[in-house]
């Protein structure tokens, strides 16, 4: 049976994720040959190559590859190890870190950390508002203990070691200026918006695909006016009439006074809301509270109410 340093599979990792050995020594302060003894020893292990030299760095073989993806997942776990035993070595299970992203960080998760607060002020709540895929590598790393989490229809949210529950679903609306003729409308087809300019978000925000979907089932290709940073950005542009753009309900709950929302109907794009938690942790008084608080606050409100 072959046994792998731990050590040396995260030097490994990141001589692969740097595409260098130098590079790799560096980010871990260690001298370059010490990172390539170690690399050595691993393929010894291995019983085979796992990376190839090449003049300027390094790639892995397709024996390197295999290993790199089961590093990768031995580490975060590893990661989660400590800071499990972290929090219960430092008696930190009255501390709770919530893992959220922008748009319901500004509009349910107020709501549900009010009602939380109220009932259980001895708990100290940190929120860590990020993108999707370092929510859940934060939840895998044991970084967070509970996160808000999305996806949507065609893409549903699958990461093995993580378990996920549907909080609620949210439709993506219109945004126009206040001047469009649209304006006084309340509902509108997509099939409709052929031939407007539209405001998006930048960065390949996930808003882009979903315009995409949207616009090629209405049969039409939306013409791109603008990339903004974020929908406050987005909102100003469309009040400018430089686009319309469309949005998740919840980003909305600053709204600029030169807009209007507008219902896309039966067919408007959604995305599911959920909350997300690793499977293997045994989960604390406290967690497990947070997510009764969840649950409870959904139930309270429809769904097309949640800011």
């Amino acid at each position: 049976m072959t046994y792998f340093d731990t050590r040396r599979l995260e030097i490994f990792v990141h001589t692969i994720e740097r595409g260098s050995i130098t590079g790799a020594a560096e980010e871990l302060a260690y001298t370059a040959s010490a990172v390539s003894q170690q690399l050595r020893r691993l393929e010894q292990e291995a019983g085979q190559p796992l990376l190839r030299r090449r003049p300027r760095g390094v790639v892995p073989t397709e024996a390197g590859m295999v290993l790199a993806a089961h590093a990768r997942k031995i580490l975060r776990q590893l990661d989660a190890a400590r800071s499990d035993l972290d929090d219960l070595t430092a008696g930190k299970r009255g501390t709770l870190v919530i893992g959220a992203f922008p748009t319901v960080a500004a509009s349910f998760l107020p709501l549900v950390i009010e009602r939380f607060a109220s009932r259980y002020p001895a708990v100290e709540l940190s929120i860590r508002s990020t993108r999707l895929d370092t929510l859940v590598a934060d939840l895998e790393r044991g970084n967070t203990h509970i996160s808000l989490l999305w996806d949507h229809p065609w893409r549903p949210f699958d990461a093995e070691g993580i378990n996920v529950e549907e909080l609620f679903r949210e439709p993506f609306v219109l945004l126009v200026s206040q001047h469009h003729p649209l304006a006084d409308v309340e509902e509108v087809a997509m099939s409709d918006l052929r031939r407007e300019s539209w405001v998006v978000r930048a960065a390949e925000h996930p808003v882009v695909e979903v315009l995409d979907r949207a616009a090629t089932a209405a049969g039409f290709h939306p013409v791109i006016s603008m990339y903004a940073n974020d929908y406050q950005e987005a909102q100003a542009m469309v009040s400018a009439g430089i686009g319309v753009a469309l949005a998740p309900r919840s980003a909305l709950t600053i709204k600029h006074p030169g807009v209007r929302i507008l219902s896309l109907g039966e067919d408007a794009p959604i995305r599911r809301i959920m909350v997300g938690q690793r499977e293997e942790r045994v989960y604390s008084p406290a967690e497990v509270a947070f997510r009764s608080t969840l649950l409870e606050t959904v139930r309270s409100m429809e769904t097309t109410e949640i800011p």
